[in-house]
Formats: C-alpha cells, structure tokens, sequence
C-alpha cells in the first residue's frame, strides 16, 4: 500500500496485489475471483461536503492501464479508506524502500490501518481513518453541516432496508465495498469513469458484489441515523471477527469501529449494542425469512446484485446468502436455534442458485 495512503498523492498511488505464498500461485486483479477493491470517502469538515474517490489496484510489477487522477483535498480534509476483496484473505502492507521491506499494518484502536487483531486478519475487510472519519462525520452531522437523508419507502409501504437491517444482512455484514475498475485484456487496471472507457474499449468492468450507489461510510452514516429496532450490528459469530475459530470481543469491537457501530459490552448479554449470536440468528428468522416470502416475486424478477455468478435473481442471491449465513459453516444458527435450515436451494450444472424454498416457521432440527 501507499506510503501515505490519506493524502492526495497517496490516493491517486495504485496499491499492488501480491500473493502471500508465491508457491500457490500469482494474484492477479483481473481476475473476478481475486479482486481487490479500495474505496475512500472524503470529509470536508468546513463545510460538511462528502465526496468519494476509488484508488487503484493494480498487480505488483505492473503499471495502470491509464494513470489515476489526482484528487483535490479541502484544506484539513477527513479522509477514510476501507477495502475490499472477492477474495479469502486481503492483508495490508506498507511497501518501504522500494520493495526492501513490507510492514503489515494489524490492529490498535489508533484509527489508521486496521486488518484484524495480531495474528487474526478480519478475511476480505481492513480499514485506514475510519475511527476518525465517523468521528468527524458525526460531529459535522450534530452541527448541522452534514445532512443524512431519510431512507425511502418500498413498495409495501415499509421503509427501505439499511445496512444494518435484518431483511437483508448476512453473516458478514457491512464488508463491501462499492468500487468498480476496468480491466483491459491484457490485465492492466484503470479507474472506471467516462474518459478511460472511451479510451478502453473492450475493457470490462470489475466489482466488488453489490449496487453502485453511495459508499459503504455513508450507507453506515445513513443506518446509524434512520434504521429502527432491531438494529442489525456485527455479531460476535461473524467469520470475520474469529480468532482461531472463537468469538472475540476484542475483534468484534475492531471490526464494528470500522463501520461507525457501538462497541458491544458481551458476546453473550441481551443489550441492544451486544454481539449476541443467538439473538441475531433469532431476527434472521423471524424478520428475513417473511421479507423474502413476501417480496419473492418481486425480488425473482430482479437480477442478482453478483451479475449471475451465484445466483439467478436478487431472490435467489439473498436465499443463498441467508441458506450460508443460517448453516453450521455461517453463524451455525441451526445449532443455536437447533432448527433445520429453513432456506432449501436448488443449483444449475454450474452451482448458480436457480430455485429456493423457504419454511417458515423452520422445523426442528
């Protein structure tokens, strides 16, 4: 990663995508199953003004398709860098001395860089700023600078779902990001916008899963605001937050800072702000199994948010995700809850999800 990945010369720096163990092969960011993403969200506390910018990764060794712009930084700008990747495992290190030295950048409540605690990345999630940013963006949002929206109405007349919604999270909440690059078929990299597509033609377009619309900061700035009880916040159970396989308060805490949410007091308590697994998996059940009955038309209409990769439609994308999240191999709320699964998935030649039954209420296990 950049030296100083939080000014303007550091953002328009590409980061470069290296394999950990050279003898398992190469990474490349071309490719869709191990692409890396970065996206920085930009506070201008004079005047409460967000913008957002997406630095480049590029492979090591390599050089960007097209040189990245220079972004332009209002004076004393907040500046918050969270990552993404598609795929297992993303560490952070700072390149020093012209690749002589790496230097992972793990843990600490500093605000900087952040992978997981020592020893235990967080997977395809880290951060850079992000304790700093929300603690600027919530000061500009009680002084009245900023202003966060109120979120919508569907179409049955209840409020559109936030990030922290229990209709539509996983397991892994509030991980990805919304950056998109373009990829030349040669593998070089450039920032998706108007110029470079004009000037690459042919380039497709690389993602991290998920509609690009706002940044992952102020989708948690706006479901920090607006999103009622039940409040969905990291759990304890979260794969990214094990440490060997154990919850970890620790861990979680570091995590839920990333993404503005209130530290949890226990893993196992009964407070609003805990990261109670059980608890979770019981709003999964009782909130996102009906959501999905009843929008299931709707949603089976609707393409899925992956291009088609796992699933066939939004509905069979977010049964898939729910089948994963509620299986002994997600949160293991079928041994908590000790129910079958609810979600049964039916899979094409390619293991596309196609089809999904839901039971609701879930029968015993």
């Amino acid at each position: 990663m950049p030296a100083n990945p939080l000014t303007a010369q550091g953002l328009a720096t590409p980061y470069q995508l290296v394999a950990t163990k050279a003898a398992d092969g190469p990474c490349n960011e071309a490719n869709p199953n191990q692409s890396a993403f970065v996206q920085a969200t930009i506070l201008d506390p004079a005047t409460g003004q967000i913008s957002a910018y997406e630095p480049l990764v590029i492979d090591q060794g390599t050089k960007p398709a097209v040189a990245p712009v220079v972004p332009k930084l209002a004076a004393k700008a907040v500046v918050g860098i969270w990552f993404g990747f598609n795929g297992t495992n993303l560490t952070q290190r700072l390149r020093r001395g012209h690749g002589k030295m790496q230097m992972q950048l793990q843990g600490g409540g500093n605000g900087n860089c952040v992978n997981g605690t020592a020893g235990s990345v967080f997977g395809q999630f880290s951060y850079c700023n992000a304790v700093n940013f929300f603690q600027a963006a919530n000061s500009a949002i009680a002084g009245g600078l900023l202003k966060v929206p109120a979120v919508g109405t569907d179409n049955n007349g209840q409020p559109c779902p936030t990030t922290r919604s229990f209709t539509i999270v996983d397991m892994d909440q509030s991980d990805n990001v919304q950056t998109q690059y373009l990829a030349t078929a040669k593998g070089l990299i450039a920032q998706l916008n108007a110029a470079n597509q004009a000037a690459l033609a042919g380039a497709t377009t690389l993602g991290n899963p998920r509609t690009n619309v706002s940044t992952l900061a102020t989708d948690e700035l706006m479901a920090a605001a607006d999103q009622q009880a039940p409040i969905a916040l990291v759990p304890g159970g979260d794969p990214m937050t094990l440490v060997n396989a154990q919850q970890s308060l620790v861990k979680t805490n570091l995590y839920r800072v990333g993404v503005d949410q209130p530290r949890a007091a226990s893993l196992t308590g009964n407070a609003a702000t805990d990261a109670n697994t059980t608890t979770y998996c019981k709003n999964l059940n009782t909130i996102q199994l009906p959501f999905l009955q009843q929008n299931m038309a709707a949603f089976q209409k609707l393409p899925s948010p992956d291009g088609g990769a796992t699933a066939n439609s939004l509905f069979t994308f977010l049964a898939n995700r729910l089948n994963g999240s509620l299986s002994a191999g997600g949160l293991n709320c079928v041994g908590l809850l000790k129910i079958q699964n609810p979600v049964a998935l039916t899979f094409d030649g390619n293991g596309v999800v196609t089809a999904a039954t839901i039971t609701n209420p879930p029968l015993p296990a």
